[in-house]
């Protein structure tokens, strides 16, 4: 009986021993990383676009999908906290600015409205679960993605962020004129009726 516990205690010795000299020796290797990365530009496109202001949303949004009924074997979820900053303002590329130096006069017509130019927006997951036949795949986590982003982009639209761009694109017209008129010139903005105001309210 005793020589049964002994070679019981040797073996487990044994195994511990090889535990102890494993993990030393993986420890004491230097882990080498091989990473490749293949960057290709495509396309150089130039742009005209004045960003006059940027909304800043925190929100949460809450996904959920199941196969015919609600339960948890069929169903997955996800809490995604959605971080993202808004970029407000004019794409310029149809803006004319003629001066007529005969008249002494610039004129600024095609004014673009306010638009979102740009959403960058970085997500968190956290509280996901999925059920026993329904998993997320990669096709879950885009749609998660761009649902997101159309998300923040509704509450950016309902927001005042447009109206105060369309603000701060008067004061650069404000600004414009006030340089004009220093300089001597008349400053006109002509809308799409075709008439010439000072300024657009």
């Amino acid at each position: 009986m005793l020589r049964k516990i002994l070679i019981g205690l040797g073996i487990v010795g044994v195994f511990a021993l090889g535990i102890l000299v494993t993990r030393y020796f993986y420890q004491s290797q230097q882990i080498r990383y091989v990473e490749n990365s293949d960057v290709v530009l495509e396309k150089v496109k130039t742009v005209a676009k004045l960003i006059s202001v940027e909304g800043y949303f925190t929100e949460v949004y809450d996904y959920k999908d199941y196969w015919g009924y609600d339960l948890s074997w069929f169903r997955k979820k996800a809490l995604v906290r959605v971080k993202a900053r808004v970029s407000v303002g004019y794409d310029l590329a149809q803006l004319k600015i003629d001066a007529l130096p005969e008249e002494r006069t610039i004129v600024v017509s095609n004014l673009p409205d306010p638009i979102i130019l740009s959403i960058d927006h970085d997500l968190d997951y956290y509280d996901i679960s999925q059920g026993t036949f329904n998993y997320f795949s990669e096709q879950d986590y885009n749609r998660i993605n761009t649902n997101a982003k159309q998300f923040i982009e509704a509450k950016a639209l309902e927001s005042d962020l447009i109206a105060t761009a369309r603000k701060e694109g008067n004061q650069v017209l404000e600004l414009m004129r006030f340089i004009a008129e220093s300089a001597g010139w008349k400053f006109v903005v002509r809308t799409e009726a075709g008439g010439l105001e000072k300024l657009l309210n």
